[in-house]
Order: C-alpha cells, then structure tokens, then sequence
C-alpha cells in the first residue's frame, strides 16, 4: 500500500462532509465540455455550484447515459466526480488537468434517480492538488460512490488566458453583491 491511498477509515465516504451554501455559480461563454458545457447536444450539460469548501451538483442521469438497463454507465459516474472535484479545484482560484482518478462504486445509481454529487480540495500543493467526491442518494443521503484525484494546477499565465477565453467571472450572489 502505497502512503497516498487512504485507508478504510479515513477513506472519502466516511469523513463528514460539510459543504456551506454556495457562494454562486460561475459564468462562462458558452462551450462544448462534455460534461458541463451547454453547446454540447450530447453532453450532460451539469449545473455546478461552488462554495469556498468544494463543488456540488444535483442531477438524475439520462437514460441516454445508461451502461446496463436503468443503471448510469460507470464512465458517467467517473465523469461526474471528475466534474465536481475539478470545481472545487476552480472554487480555490485556480484550474487544473486531471492526472489522476481513482473511482469506487458502491452500489448501482439508477437512470432518473435523484442523486448529488460533491467535490472539495484536501491538499494543494505548489503545482498539484488533491480532490475529493462522492455521489448520494439525494432522498436517502445514501452513498452510491466515491472518488479521488489529482489534478497538476495549469501555470499562472495559462489560468489568465483561459479564464479570458472562457469569460470566466462570478455571478453575484443572492444578496446581489459580488463573491
């Protein structure tokens, strides 16, 4: 066992989670990421929110996305997690590649089933950051499956020019000033 795998007691499903409410979503110009960009006809087009302690989403996967009959394709669940650990990562202020994904499937999570999914930041590095997620039952808190990652942060003055690119900015939050 290598010192980066967490063991059973500390693994990412049992820690308690305690995301605050999100500071608000992101704009962006629109784009084709499959898993979050809204010109994507075949994309899942996931709403992500974002708060200073991770990422989350809530969603019921389409029948389109399905691998064995009603049950979500295990690609989909590991692009889901990736999604919102990357989140949390752009939540702290910066943007990262994945390098890697490590994804447990705990029980089957049913197309059209109401489900969230969560993401936070457990370590940054000068160059690499550790995630974090897991996907739950929405109604029962249930855990259906957990993931970790690293991610290598993308050099400052490539983060500016994406963020230029992207049009990357903020919305105001619900009390209508800036975050």
């Amino acid at each position: 066992m290598t010192s980066d795998v967490l063991s059973p007691a500390k693994a990412p499903a049992e820690r308690e989670w305690r995301l605050r409410d999100p500071l608000g979503p992101f704009e962006f110009e629109p784009h084709r990421c499959f898993a979050c960009g809204e010109l994507n006809a075949h994309g899942m087009q996931l709403q992500l929110h974002t708060s200073p302690d991770g990422s989350w989403t809530e969603l019921r996967v389409d029948p389109a996305f399905q691998g064995w009959e009603a049950v979500a394709h295990g690609g989909i669940v590991c692009t889901i997690l990736d999604e919102v650990m990357a989140w949390a990562v752009i939540g702290q202020g910066t943007w990262g590649v994945t390098a890697r994904l490590n994804v447990a499937f705990r029980k089957p999570i049913r197309t059209g089933q109401a489900i969230r999914a969560e993401g936070r930041v457990v370590q940054h590095d000068r160059r690499a950051v550790r995630a974090e997620g897991r996907v739950i039952d929405a109604a029962s808190g249930e855990i259906l499956a957990t993931g970790e990652s690293t991610f290598v942060a993308v050099p400052a003055d490539q983060l500016e020019r994406l963020k230029t690119r992207y049009g990357m900015r903020r919305l105001p939050d619900i009390t209508g000033s800036e975050a």
